[in-house]
């Protein structure tokens, strides 16, 4: 079964029709949570009231929107469909990795200061459990065009692996991956890659990046549902991952026992030696479906149209808000960008009383760290928008 949007659902960019009671008259806090369109409401709708009618017949109904989904996520990052398993989040996707790497002691890892702890904490938990050696790198180096020198400075000692996310939370610092995936093979180490504030809204292709694993939640840029999220593993290095995480339906056939007659209940099946293998327990089939639903609007838009169309948005808005004294944090090389402007504000205005003023005027953002975040998606309309942002800004900073 499928619960694809139909046509008189279809997106277009800058029109949030599809986002009917949507309440903010600006919703730009997609690097925090998406609110889902109408057409990820109906899915979950269909699939829900399914369910409701026919309980465990709905199951084998809804098995084939997993298949379909990671066709639809393989195609959002470049990949294959066997390559990607379906895991609850971000930090999730990590952990399995965190755990199933065959670490020996000593073994280093790189991490970046500044980084959102779902990329740190799984290998701070890993190093405790396995004796690793972790070394922090400042992020701020990549800001001043110095990171990847630095980089290939800290790869001159053996290191197993580096993790990093695609954009930086705070920043929205879009990282070179590419070339960071390239000198950490040089010298014998993979590359992590958290790309949450990435998938949805910044081209990538983890072929093309030499990206060996990736982990990503649904509920930001890719507007799907908060619980799901997918992880991928380059082909070669599925092989060498201890299956530390497995569960039941790690195995092969790991149903067959409850559908293919007596005397198949057996523990001795073999560990899938796909990606898939983490996919332990029971799926989130309605994340999966609310997902597909979404994918099936961005995919349709394509995801260079959208980066187009959010990067043009935040180019008028960083020039409004820079002629009111707000200092961006935006990088300046295109390259660089990613869906988020970060601002400080004026002097003497504190951030999160700004934020919360601004919500009162109906604009949604947010404050990570002290800065001032907005993040616009494929729906927003920059020139209904933008003026009433600005107009929300001044109102707050008592401008006349």
């Amino acid at each position: 079964m499928s619960a694809s949007a139909p046509a008189a659902l279809q997106p277009r960019l800058g029109d949030r029709s599809l986002f009917p009671t949507l309440a903010p008259v600006a919703y730009l806090n997609h690097a925090a949570i998406s609110p889902p369109s109408l057409p990820v409401q109906q899915a979950i709708h269909t699939i829900v009231d399914d369910y409701a009618r026919h309980g465990t017949a709905a199951f084998m109904r809804w098995a084939g929107e997993r298949q379909r989904l990671r066709g639809l996520l393989a195609r959002l990052i470049g990949a294959e469909a066997e390559d990607i398993a379906l895991v609850a989040n971000t930090t999730r996707g990590v952990s399995d990795i965190a755990l199933c790497l065959p670490w020996r002691p000593g073994d280093r890892v790189l991490l970046f200061q500044g980084e959102f702890p779902a990329n740190i904490t799984p290998w701070q938990r890993a190093a405790e459990l396995f004796q690793l050696e972790l070394e922090m790198l400042p992020v701020g180096d990549f800001h001043r065009g110095k990171g990847l020198d630095h980089l290939r400075e800290a790869l001159r000692r053996p290191t197993r692996l580096v993790a990093v996310s695609a954009v930086q939370f705070q920043t929205g610092l879009r990282m070179p991956v590419a070339e960071m995936a390239a000198l950490c093979h040089e010298s014998g180490a993979e590359l992590f890659v958290d790309a949450i504030q990435a998938l949805g809204v910044c081209p990538l292709d983890v072929g093309a990046s030499g990206i060996d694993y990736l982990s990503a939640g649904s509920h930001k840029w890719m507007m799907g549902t908060e619980g799901l999220a997918c992880l991928y593993v380059r082909r070669d290095r599925v092989a060498a991952l201890r299956p530390n995480v497995a569960g039941w339906l790690s195995h092969e056939d790991g149903l067959e026992f409850l559908f293919g007659g007596a005397d198949q209940l057996r523990y001795d099946r073999a560990i899938r030696k796909r990606a898939d293998f983490v996919e332990g327990g029971a799926y989130n089939t309605i994340g999966c479906v609310a997902l597909a639903a979404s994918l099936d609007l961005i995919l349709a838009l394509g995801v260079p149209a959208i980066f187009d169309h959010v990067l043009t948005y935040l180019d008028e808005l960083e020039d409004g808000l820079c002629v009111r004294g707000f200092t961006s944090l935006r990088a300046r090389a295109v390259s660089e960008r990613s869906g988020i402007l970060s601002v400080h504000p004026p002097r003497n205005v504190h951030v999160a009383d700004l934020q919360r003023a601004l919500a009162d005027g109906g604009i949604a953002c947010s404050t990570p760290d002290g800065a001032l975040r907005f993040a616009p998606h494929w729906p927003n309309d920059m020139n209904a928008e933008i003026p009433r942002v600005l107009a929300a800004i001044d109102t707050a900073l008592g401008n006349p």
